[in-house]
């Protein structure tokens, strides 16, 4: 069965930039792990990268979130360290918001029988993603590796993990 493991926006902003966390420091070695198991196993490896322009001050998101993040070829919008190595042979998806419709097409043409995520934010593009991916591949087996997640706090990362779990996406 062919798997692909999704990584979702570990980038500078999200762990230690301006959108950072605690919790998404703390996530930066289970992703680490997570993408070694997996490609051992033979998954292929796909990294999500939210993607602004000068103008995400004029974007619904950047109405709704005025705090400016991931802006195309700065600092914060890079993988993070720890993780620059393992994006060699990933196919990387910009996405302007929460979820990558080019991912989930790429995930639906490649016929995925299991499709693996982590990253952060879990309450915003991994939930946004995981469903996308549920609604292009429905009969893939859709996971989520929850230690190697962070949400923007700890009551939203355990409700999107619940919200997923109803909508037929493995939690482990």
């Amino acid at each position: 069965m062919k798997k692909l493991l999704v990584v979702v926006d570990m980038q500078n902003d999200f762990v230690s930039g301006s959108l950072g966390s605690e919790a998404a420091k703390n996530a930066v070695g289970e992703v680490k792990r997570l993408i070694a198991r997996e490609r051992a196993q033979g998954a292929d490896a796909a990294f999500t990268l939210d993607t602004h322009g000068e103008d995400y001050a004029d974007t619904q998101e950047g109405r709704l979130l005025p705090v400016r993040h991931c802006m195309r070829n700065t600092a914060g919008w890079n993988v993070v360290p720890e993780l620059v190595s393992e994006t060699e042979g990933a196919v990387l998806f910009e996405k302007e918001t929460f979820a990558s419709v080019q991912l989930a097409e790429y995930a639906k043409k490649g016929g995925y029988g299991e499709i693996t995520l982590c990253g952060v934010c879990t309450d915003i593009c991994v939930v946004s993603n995981a469903m996308l991916l549920k609604a292009f591949c429905p009969e893939s087996a859709i996971k989520v590796a929850a230690r190697a997640c962070a949400g923007t706090n700890r009551e939203n990362h355990a409700a999107a993990l619940q919200t997923m779990r109803c909508c037929q996406i493995i939690i482990e």
